[in-house]
């Protein structure tokens, strides 16, 4: 099957089109390279240009008419700079969605998978959330995702396209064969930031001590990015069984299933590597929420899919994925992408 990933230089849209390749499919990519890197690219069929390009998408299906389906993946997802720039995200999330979705009707295509998040949800009391649990985004990035969903179930209402949210929760890891990880030398997640203290010997500053949890931090449900792409597989492959005639839009949670607080991730962490690293309370960053956790087993009914990966594996292989990144990703220069 030939799939059109859009943010496919991205983090998570390489590992899918990585996953995609393994299985043997063939994955078409479309980058801007803002935050995408064009080394995850190499060996495969990759076209620079921005989604809502109207030029670029026709070259794409030029080229490649029999495409099949279409993966979303491109997106701004910093909660803080959306925050600071939240005509930016709408701008980019939201308005280049459309374009895209317009366009891709018009080349007749019906299966569309969205990167959607779980930072839309409401938690319940427990922090736990399934599909159908009530919505209550926090931050323009969240809303930038509740909105785009919303706009894609009117859309699937009234034309030939079917879409599939799949609503991630806190991405960790790195393709295990180690082609690609987090493009971002410095990424702004607690992972990220915890590598860093880890390796200046610093403490790590938990943003959030406050919050109404066991241990008052914040909490995620961390899935490893493999079992994510995966479940993208899955969803491509299954695609037209997902829906009927009279339901053309549906909603899958991607998540492990077990609510991991920041301070308990933190203790994971500190098993995996040979210097523990301490902590230091932090305040709340703008846009920050509690977290949640997913309670469904919708993705496994419905896809066949379960995360395989633990927390501890994640964090290994983010770690090696940082020793190998440099080899893999040789200039940090923007302009250089």
């Amino acid at each position: 099957m030939k799939v059109l990933i859009a943010g496919g230089a991205g983090f998570i849209g390489s590992t899918i089109a990585s996953c995609l390749l393994d299985a043997g499919h063939h994955p078409v990519i479309l980058d801007n390279l803002v935050t995408g890197r064009r080394e995850f690219c190499a060996g495969r069929s990759f076209y620079e240009g921005d989604i809502a390009d109207p030029a670029v998408l026709d070259r794409i299906f030029a080229d490649h008419p029999d495409i099949e389906a279409v993966v979303h993946c491109a997106a701004l997802i910093v909660v803080p700079e959306s925050v600071e720039h939240p005509i930016r995200y709408y701008r980019e999330n939201v308005s280049k969605t459309l374009e895209l979705v317009d366009r891709l009707i018009g080349k007749g295509v019906t299966r569309f998978v969205f990167s959607s998040s779980a930072s839309i949800y409401e938690p319940g009391e427990d922090f736990s959330v399934h599909e159908d649990s009530a919505v209550s985004a926090q931050s323009p990035y969240a809303r930038t995702k509740l909105v785009v969903e919303q706009m894609l179930t009117d859309i699937a209402a009234s034309t030939p396209l079917r879409v599939l949210s799949l609503r991630y929760f806190n991405p960790i890891g790195a393709d295990p064969k180690m082609r690609t990880g987090l493009q971002l030398p410095a990424p702004s997640h607690a992972l990220g930031k915890l590598v860093a203290a880890y390796h200046a010997g610093q403490p790590f500053p938990v943003t959030g001590l406050d919050y109404p949890t066991r241990d008052g931090s914040g909490i995620r449900d961390y899935v490893h990015v493999w079992d994510l792409a995966g479940a993208h597989l899955r969803a491509v492959e299954v695609f037209d069984t997902l829906f009927t005639d009279e339901s053309r839009y549906q909603v899958i949670n991607l998540g492990t299933g077990t609510g991991t607080t920041v301070l308990e991730f933190v203790e994971a962490f500190n098993q995996v590597v040979d210097t523990p690293v301490e902590v230091q309370a932090a305040p709340r960053r703008p846009g920050d929420s509690v977290g949640a956790y997913t309670r469904s087993t919708r993705a496994a009914d419905l896809l066949g899919w379960r995360a395989e990966h633990t927390v501890a594996d994640g964090i290994r292989d983010s770690l090696a994925w940082v020793q190998q990144r440099d080899r893999v990703l040789p200039d940090l220069d923007r302009g250089q992408r």
